[in-house]
């Protein structure tokens, strides 16, 4: 069986909304969302395991210098072989 990236099945809606739970608990920059360890994201206000996994996700596109699509789930559709957004 071959080995596969799990699709990307968050909302912009969503990711938006783990984005401004990052901003009120007081990361406001990649610089800041790269130094979170998993220990500081537990103890972000109202914070889900999709929430997590969003973080993760975050933090591995900004490293990449791939925030822009992501966000946007070209990421996604490029898997997908679809060349529209």
């Amino acid at each position: 069986m071959a080995n596969r990236k799990p699709m990307d099945t968050n909302t912009l809606s969503q990711k938006t909304k783990v984005l401004e739970k990052l901003a009120r608990s007081a990361c406001k920059s990649e610089k800041e969302l790269l130094a979170l360890d998993m220990e500081r994201i537990i103890n972000i206000d109202g914070i889900s395991l999709q929430d997590m996994a969003i973080i993760l996700e975050l933090q591995k596109n900004v490293k990449a210098h791939t925030l822009y699509s992501y966000l946007l789930g070209w990421e996604k559709r490029a898997r997908e072989g679809s060349d529209e957004p």
